[in-house]
């Protein structure tokens, strides 16, 4: 199934390394990227979130106005491990090889959902396995490439060497620059691999490492572990499901539109979304509320537009659900400010 918008994760700064790295080649940016920019608190220029279809355009445009195929190569060997926020700083004080490629593991989700990492123990070898949870279709090959080098270079930089990774293995043909890719990775490269990853000896995965630091370590777990949450929480199906309400235009989308709207049927919408505890109506429910305060407080609409807009026959049962939620009428709401009504003793 292709990657969806909702499903996409990338980190704004690694966008920004893609474009240093076409403005370091000599190359104009695209108009239509240039035009996404904004000023940032110090001046810099920043992108907000890109959608998937924006961030193919820009590795495909990257490519061609470049005219180097090496492109992702490039870009990930420039990757240090300050670029990789909280996921760096685990690696950057894990005691143990094995404490980082577990982390790498586990983590990789706070980076990038463009691919998923597994360990996989063959004899005395390590495989870090990548595999595409959405096919990439024509930029495979660079972000592949990019991501790859990158764990690499981590793995390296958290070993001083002593852990030293034996082997890359790419799904696809050698490409022409298969020499500048051995000068990069400095290991063996296999092509046409049945698989997409790293390899390395267990026999180092145990020993400590010289920068290692229990103390900083366990916090940046921790804070690893929240942000995971979060997220979770973030790209949940309910989320998504509330998301598509929330952007949807000319009232609220049925429960058979949004299950289409994410290529599911609408018996397993509702099974999945009664997984997580809730349900299409609950999270309609909640919507209307969310909205139709924000409406009441603003002032800038009737109550009778709010109630149509809000997807309801008529205004009476507007105000019995704003009752519900608020213990007041709409129209009080508004008299108030916006301040819920005082509860009473008894």
């Amino acid at each position: 199934m292709p990657m969806s918008d909702t499903d996409f994760f990338l980190p704004a700064q690694y966008v920004h390394q893609i474009a240093d790295q076409v403005a370091r080649m000599g190359v104009r940016l695209p108009d239509w990227f240039q035009r996404l920019q904004r000023p940032g608190p110090q001046g810099e220029l920043e992108v907000p979130e890109l959608s998937f279809a924006d961030f193919r355009r820009l590795v495909r445009d990257a490519l061609a106005l470049t005219g180097e195929p090496a492109f992702g190569l490039l870009v990930g060997d420039r990757l240090m491990v300050s670029s990789h926020g909280l996921l760096g700083h685990v690696a950057l004080h894990s005691q143990t090889l094995r404490q980082t490629v577990d982390a790498i593991e586990a983590y990789l989700q706070l980076r990038t959902s463009l691919l998923t990492l597994r360990q996989e123990v063959h004899g005395e070898r390590l495989r870090l396995v990548f595999a595409e949870p959405h096919p990439l279709g024509d930029i495979r090959l660079p972000v592949t490439e990019a991501i790859v080098l990158t764990i690499k270079n981590l793995i390296d930089y958290v070993t001083l060497g002593s852990g030293q990774v034996s082997r890359a293995a790419f799904p696809f043909p050698e490409p022409a620059h298969a020499d500048l890719a051995r000068e990069l990775f400095r290991c063996e490269l296999r092509w046409d691999a049945v698989w997409c990853g790293l390899e390395l000896p267990v026999a180092p995965l145990d020993r400590p490492l010289r920068s290692g630091n229990a103390e900083a370590w366990l916090d940046a777990v921790q804070r690893c572990q929240a942000e995971v949450s979060r997220l979770q929480r973030q790209h949940s199906l309910s989320a998504r499901v509330r998301r598509l309400m929330l952007s949807g235009q000319g009232g609220f989308p049925s429960l058979q539109l949004t299950a289409r709207q994410l290529n599911l049927s609408a018996r397993t919408l509702h099974r999945k979304l009664l997984d997580e505890g809730t349900s299409y109506r609950d999270i309609l429910e909640d919507v209307r509320h969310t909205l139709a305060v924000e409406h009441v407080q603003a002032g800038r609409l009737t109550m009778q537009e709010i109630a149509f807009l809000l997807g309801y026959d008529d205004q009476a049962n507007f105000r019995r659900a704003f009752k519900r939620w608020e213990g007041m009428a709409p129209t009080a709401y508004r008299e108030r400010g916006g301040r819920p009504a005082p509860i009473e003793s008894h």
